[in-house]
């Protein structure tokens, strides 16, 4: 046996260890292991650095959708995915399996769970929990619902763990293919994912602050003095009964005063400028939020200003944030996919889902069925109707078939087109191409099924040569026998002429 190393240089050699195979494969750096991590038998607290020095969970990111600019951002930005189309694409998968994986997604609210699916980004992670049913003989996804966030929690390991009455300190284990977990950057030092709220816990804390400030101001300097007066050597008592009277005109605006009082209104000057600072403070909190949720302003702020090129270029930060998200939900709903394929076919090829603008598909689905049609075409198949009003939008006064445009054609040129004109050698030929195709239809719609219920390549040769010798070929036989004579007298009648 060589002696097992690595070659520095062309002169160097260095022996690996006996052990070196199993140390290259073990993990050194883990949390156990580090001066940062005490193993104290509880689960990973969330380092997000808002919640631990406000002392709160991950509830308190939940209050600030409840203010009016943040909640504004986040509809913005779900939008973006959310008004996108949906679709189950075959890939490899057999079109059996296509078709069951994609009625079963279609059965689900999918608008609801995409919309959970985006709340990742805001607070770090989504737990969502499948529940599974028999449907048709099937294992297959009922239902898809969001958890509240603050009942999960990850282990030393980064692994998800469900907080309970019994156990409320590690949690427990989480049944396999029962729970998705969609990640916002997740990472090996916070599994949680980064929350974007907490980008705008600050801004939206002290813009209620700001708020609470302003108002003070404008009950202060936002509305004119009232000052009364009245003569020297009155007592307090007269003094109370004035201060009341101007306290009542605040809300009524009517007073009455002995003929020796007055009263007279002082206008605050010089403090709308003063007023302007409140303001500005509002708006710049506004904005810390609309770049830390949709990463730009000008989509979320009327009052902001700016050239063309510069509202393309928010625009087009905030299409890449959506092309996130749009990645986010796929993965999230491919590895619920795979747990189907796994549950029920186990063939390691299951079909994908994608999300996509319905202007944008157009395009890409048109020249993709383009050339699939031509390769369904020699095996004697076709999309059908329904696809085509599905994936195009199409309506049924849309959709002409061929065969009555055809018709439709023909008979609009029948004026310089008469009967007499065909062959009789023509005329016999359109006939047997007729016969030809029911019979091979007929012939193949067995053959059809066969392919798509075997399982591997040597079951359908099997089945193949176990059915062929029950096919009736006879049909077929005699229309090639003619077809032979039809082509020998075309050949003779062409050589005449």
């Amino acid at each position: 046996m060589g002696r097992q190393g690595i070659w520095i240089d062309q002169h160097t050699f260095t022996e690996f260890s006996g052990d070196a195979g199993n140390s290259l494969s073990k993990e050194i750096a883990t949390r156990d292991r580090s001066i940062d991590f005490y193993n104290l038998g509880m689960y990973l607290p969330n380092p997000d650095p808002v919640l631990r020095k406000s002392g709160q969970n991950i509830k308190v990111y939940n209050e600030l959708l409840s203010d009016a600019h943040v909640g504004s951002c986040v509809i913005n930005r779900k939008s973006g995915v959310q008004s996108m189309q949906w679709s189950v694409d075959r890939g490899k998968a057999k079109s059996r399996q296509a078709k069951i994986t994609s009625d079963a997604l279609q059965a689900l609210d999918m608008n609801r769970i995409i919309g959970e699916i985006l709340n990742a980004p805001l607070c770090g992670y989504q737990p969502l929990e499948v529940l599974w049913g028999k449907v048709g003989g099937w294992i297959l996804p009922i239902d898809v619902v969001g958890k509240p966030r603050n009942w999960f929690a990850f282990d030393a390991s980064n692994n998800p763990r469900f907080l309970t009455k019994v156990d409320m300190i590690l949690g427990e284990e989480l049944p396999p293919k029962q729970f998705l977990f969609a990640r916002y950057e997740p990472t090996y030092d916070n599994p949680y994912g980064f929350p974007l709220l907490s980008r705008c816990f600050w801004p939206v804390t002290f813009k209620k602050g700001g708020y609470k400030f302003w108002v003070t101001f404008l009950e202060k300097f936002g509305m004119p003095f009232l000052w009364g007066k009245l003569p020297r050597g009155l007592g307090k008592k007269e003094y109370d009964d004035l201060y009341d009277i101007l306290e009542r005109m605040v809300t009524d605006a009517v007073a009455v005063t002995p003929d020796d009082g007055s009263i007279s209104m002082i206008e605050s000057k010089g403090s709308s400028g003063s007023s302007d600072i409140y303001e500005k403070f509002l708006t710049f909190a506004d904005s810390e939020v609309s770049k830390a949720i949709v990463g730009q302003t000008l989509t979320t702020q009327v009052g902001e200003k700016g050239s063309y090129a510069t509202s393309q270029t928010h625009m087009e930060v905030r299409n890449d944030i959506v092309l996130g998200d749009k990645r986010l939900c796929e993965s999230t709903m491919n590895q619920l996919i795979i747990w189907i394929d796994e549950l029920n076919f186990q063939s390691g090829n299951p079909p994908t889902f994608s999300l996509y603008k319905e202007e944008d598909v157009d395009l890409t689905l048109a020249e993709r069925d383009d050339k699939l049609t031509t390769a369904m075409e020699k095996s004697g198949l076709s999309l059908t109707r329904t696809y085509y009003k599905k994936n195009y939008s199409l309506d049924d006064e849309d959709i002409e078939d061929a065969g009555t445009a055809q018709t439709t054609s023909q008979f609009s040129a029948s004026d310089t087109t008469t009967a007499d004109a065909i062959s009789p050698l023509d005329s016999m030929a359109n006939r047997m191409n007729k016969e030809a195709s029911a019979a091979m239809t007929g012939m193949w719609a067995p053959i059809e099924a066969m392919i798509n219920e075997a399982q591997s390549l040597e079951e359908l040769r099997d089945k193949l040569v176990e059915a062929y010798k029950d096919m009736d070929v006879n049909a077929l036989g005699t229309l090639m026998e003619q077809a032979f004579a039809v082509a020998e007298l075309a050949g003779r009648f062409t050589v005449k002429q």
